[in-house]
Protein backbone atom coordinates (compact mmCIF):
# COMPACT_ATOMS: atom_id res chain seq x y z
CA UNK A 1 0.00 0.00 0.00
CA UNK A 2 1.57 3.13 -1.13
CA UNK A 3 -0.42 6.08 0.36
CA UNK A 4 -0.53 9.78 1.20
CA UNK A 5 -1.64 11.19 4.70
CA UNK A 6 -2.76 15.02 3.14
CA UNK A 7 -3.54 17.94 5.93
CA UNK A 8 -2.28 20.82 7.53
CA UNK A 9 0.05 21.02 10.38
CA UNK A 10 -0.76 18.94 13.51
CA UNK A 11 -3.67 17.28 12.03
CA UNK A 12 -2.73 14.03 13.35
CA UNK A 13 -0.68 12.34 9.97
CA UNK A 14 2.45 11.38 11.91
CA UNK A 15 -0.20 9.41 14.68
CA UNK A 16 -1.54 7.83 11.77
CA UNK A 17 1.09 7.08 10.00
CA UNK A 18 2.20 4.85 12.81
CA UNK A 19 -0.82 2.98 13.41
CA UNK A 20 0.02 2.00 9.76
CA UNK A 21 3.70 0.95 9.88
CA UNK A 22 2.25 -1.21 13.32
CA UNK A 23 -0.47 -2.92 11.53
CA UNK A 24 0.68 -3.04 8.10
CA UNK A 25 4.44 -2.97 8.72
CA UNK A 26 5.23 0.18 5.87
CA UNK A 27 7.45 2.80 6.90
CA UNK A 28 6.35 6.16 7.55
CA UNK A 29 7.93 8.88 5.50
CA UNK A 30 8.32 12.21 7.45
CA UNK A 31 10.20 14.37 5.95
CA UNK A 32 9.56 16.63 8.94
CA UNK A 33 11.36 14.51 11.40
CA UNK A 34 13.89 13.59 8.55
CA UNK A 35 14.72 17.10 8.79
CA UNK A 36 14.69 17.84 12.07
CA UNK A 37 16.98 14.95 12.67
CA UNK A 38 19.34 16.44 10.52
CA UNK A 39 19.23 19.91 12.27
CA UNK A 40 19.82 18.18 15.61
CA UNK A 41 22.63 16.34 14.07
CA UNK A 42 23.81 19.37 12.54
CA UNK A 43 24.22 18.15 8.93
CA UNK A 44 24.75 20.45 5.95
CA UNK A 45 21.15 19.50 5.45
CA UNK A 46 20.38 20.88 8.88
CA UNK A 47 21.87 24.20 8.46
CA UNK A 48 20.17 24.90 5.55
CA UNK A 49 16.72 23.92 7.01
CA UNK A 50 17.06 25.00 10.54
CA UNK A 51 16.92 28.55 10.15
CA UNK A 52 14.22 28.22 7.25
CA UNK A 53 12.18 26.10 10.12
CA UNK A 54 12.08 27.89 13.44
CA UNK A 55 10.86 30.99 10.46
CA UNK A 56 8.00 28.80 9.91
CA UNK A 57 8.86 28.79 6.11
CA UNK A 58 9.75 25.55 3.80
CA UNK A 59 12.51 24.02 3.13
CA UNK A 60 13.74 24.43 -0.80
CA UNK A 61 11.91 21.89 -3.18
CA UNK A 62 15.34 20.23 -4.59
CA UNK A 63 16.02 19.94 -1.02
CA UNK A 64 12.93 17.64 0.07
CA UNK A 65 12.54 16.17 -3.34
CA UNK A 66 16.27 14.16 -2.95
CA UNK A 67 15.79 13.44 0.51
CA UNK A 68 12.33 11.70 -0.44
CA UNK A 69 13.65 9.96 -3.27
CA UNK A 70 16.05 8.61 -1.89
CA UNK A 71 14.47 7.29 1.03
CA UNK A 72 11.77 5.86 -1.45
CA UNK A 73 14.93 3.67 -2.80
CA UNK A 74 15.52 1.61 0.53
CA UNK A 75 14.73 -2.06 0.62
CA UNK A 76 11.75 -1.52 3.57
CA UNK A 77 9.47 0.55 1.11
CA UNK A 78 9.21 -2.48 -0.61
CA UNK A 79 5.32 -3.26 0.51
CA UNK A 80 4.63 -0.20 0.80
CA UNK A 81 4.88 3.35 2.27
CA UNK A 82 3.15 6.19 4.10
CA UNK A 83 4.44 9.93 3.15
CA UNK A 84 3.68 12.19 5.73
CA UNK A 85 4.23 16.22 4.88
CA UNK A 86 5.12 15.50 1.49
CA UNK A 87 4.25 16.85 -1.08
CA UNK A 88 3.27 20.26 0.09
CA UNK A 89 2.14 21.52 -3.51
CA UNK A 90 1.14 20.54 -7.06
CA UNK A 91 5.03 21.59 -8.24
CA UNK A 92 5.98 18.72 -5.35
CA UNK A 93 3.43 16.38 -6.73
CA UNK A 94 3.92 16.44 -10.00
CA UNK A 95 8.10 15.28 -9.13
CA UNK A 96 6.89 12.34 -6.99
CA UNK A 97 4.76 11.25 -9.88
CA UNK A 98 7.60 11.67 -11.82
CA UNK A 99 9.98 9.87 -9.35
CA UNK A 100 7.49 7.16 -8.45
CA UNK A 101 7.31 6.44 -12.54
CA UNK A 102 11.20 6.33 -12.11
CA UNK A 103 11.17 3.15 -9.02
CA UNK A 104 7.93 1.38 -10.68
CA UNK A 105 5.65 2.99 -8.23
CA UNK A 106 2.26 4.12 -7.90
CA UNK A 107 -0.33 5.84 -5.43
CA UNK A 108 -3.08 3.87 -3.71
CA UNK A 109 -4.75 6.61 -2.10
CA UNK A 110 -4.75 9.94 -0.97
CA UNK A 111 -6.08 10.67 2.70
CA UNK A 112 -7.27 14.39 3.34
CA UNK A 113 -7.63 14.71 7.34
CA UNK A 114 -9.71 17.63 7.65
CA UNK A 115 -9.58 19.67 11.11
CA UNK A 116 -10.59 23.40 12.19
CA UNK A 117 -7.87 25.64 12.34
CA UNK A 118 -8.46 26.36 15.94
CA UNK A 119 -7.93 22.88 16.32
CA UNK A 120 -4.75 22.64 15.23
CA UNK A 121 -3.34 25.51 16.54
CA UNK A 122 -4.32 24.22 20.30
CA UNK A 123 -2.92 20.85 19.27
CA UNK A 124 0.89 22.22 18.15
CA UNK A 125 1.05 25.10 20.72
CA UNK A 126 0.73 22.63 23.33
CA UNK A 127 3.01 19.63 22.51
CA UNK A 128 6.43 18.98 24.30
CA UNK A 129 9.04 16.74 23.23
CA UNK A 130 11.83 14.76 25.63
CA UNK A 131 14.98 16.18 23.79
CA UNK A 132 16.65 13.29 24.94
CA UNK A 133 14.72 10.00 23.95
CA UNK A 134 12.23 12.15 21.68
CA UNK A 135 8.68 10.92 23.76
CA UNK A 136 5.66 13.48 22.48
CA UNK A 137 3.72 14.95 25.56
CA UNK A 138 0.91 17.45 25.10
CA UNK A 139 -0.02 19.96 27.87
CA UNK A 140 -3.68 18.98 27.86
CA UNK A 141 -4.64 16.06 25.79
CA UNK A 142 -1.49 13.91 26.80
CA UNK A 143 0.52 15.35 29.75
CA UNK A 144 3.52 13.94 31.83
CA UNK A 145 2.71 11.88 35.13
CA UNK A 146 5.40 14.68 36.65
CA UNK A 147 4.25 18.49 34.78
CA UNK A 148 7.52 19.32 32.26
CA UNK A 149 9.14 16.32 32.51
CA UNK A 150 9.80 12.99 30.60
CA UNK A 151 8.05 10.10 31.97
CA UNK A 152 10.84 7.74 30.68
CA UNK A 153 13.80 9.80 31.66
CA UNK A 154 13.21 12.55 33.98
CA UNK A 155 14.11 15.08 31.64
CA UNK A 156 12.81 18.28 31.58
CA UNK A 157 10.73 18.77 28.16
CA UNK A 158 11.22 21.26 25.51
CA UNK A 159 8.78 23.05 23.42
CA UNK A 160 10.30 23.14 19.69
CA UNK A 161 10.57 26.42 17.86
CA UNK A 162 8.04 25.30 14.72
CA UNK A 163 5.55 23.99 17.59
CA UNK A 164 5.74 27.99 18.66
CA UNK A 165 2.01 29.32 18.00
CA UNK A 166 2.99 32.12 15.52
CA UNK A 167 5.00 29.97 13.97
CA UNK A 168 1.94 27.77 13.57
CA UNK A 169 -0.43 30.19 12.19
CA UNK A 170 2.60 31.22 9.26
CA UNK A 171 2.67 27.32 8.62
CA UNK A 172 -1.22 27.03 8.18
CA UNK A 173 -1.11 30.60 6.29
CA UNK A 174 0.81 29.03 3.48
CA UNK A 175 -0.57 25.45 4.23
CA UNK A 176 -3.87 27.19 2.72
CA UNK A 177 -1.68 29.04 0.02
CA UNK A 178 0.13 26.16 -1.05
CA UNK A 179 -0.73 23.00 -0.27
CA UNK A 180 -4.70 23.44 -0.07
CA UNK A 181 -4.94 23.34 -3.89
CA UNK A 182 -3.37 18.95 -3.94
CA UNK A 183 -6.87 18.06 -2.69
CA UNK A 184 -7.81 19.17 -6.69
CA UNK A 185 -4.73 17.58 -8.04
CA UNK A 186 -5.44 14.27 -6.35
CA UNK A 187 -8.91 14.72 -6.83
CA UNK A 188 -9.07 14.80 -10.44
CA UNK A 189 -6.75 11.56 -10.40
CA UNK A 190 -9.45 10.36 -8.53
CA UNK A 191 -7.74 9.28 -5.31
CA UNK A 192 -8.00 11.53 -2.74
CA UNK A 193 -10.22 10.55 0.20
CA UNK A 194 -11.40 12.54 3.44
CA UNK A 195 -11.42 12.07 6.66
CA UNK A 196 -12.56 13.85 9.82
CA UNK A 197 -9.93 14.56 11.60
CA UNK A 198 -11.48 15.50 14.86
CA UNK A 199 -12.10 12.64 17.36
CA UNK A 200 -10.03 9.92 18.66
CA UNK A 201 -7.00 8.24 17.37
CA UNK A 202 -8.48 4.83 17.07
CA UNK A 203 -12.09 6.65 15.42
CA UNK A 204 -10.15 8.41 12.79
CA UNK A 205 -7.48 5.59 11.90
CA UNK A 206 -10.55 3.45 11.17
CA UNK A 207 -12.11 5.61 8.85
CA UNK A 208 -8.95 5.79 7.17
CA UNK A 209 -8.05 2.44 6.23
CA UNK A 210 -11.82 2.61 5.05
CA UNK A 211 -10.60 5.15 2.56
CA UNK A 212 -7.10 3.06 1.66
CA UNK A 213 -9.31 -0.11 0.98
CA UNK A 214 -8.07 -1.75 3.59
CA UNK A 215 -11.34 -1.93 6.03
CA UNK A 216 -10.28 -3.87 9.53
CA UNK A 217 -6.82 -6.06 9.89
Amino acid sequence: MNLILLGPPNAGKGTQAKKLFADFHIPQISTGDILRKAVAEGTELGKVAGPLMAAGQYVPDEVVIGIVEERLKQSDVAQGFVLDGFPRTPGQADALERMLGRLGKQLDAVVSLEVPHTTLVERGSGRRVCPVDGSVYHVDQSPPKRAGYCDKCGTGLVQRPDDMPDVIEKRLQKYDAETAPLKAFYAKKGVLKSVDGVGSPDGIYEEIKSAAGRGKV
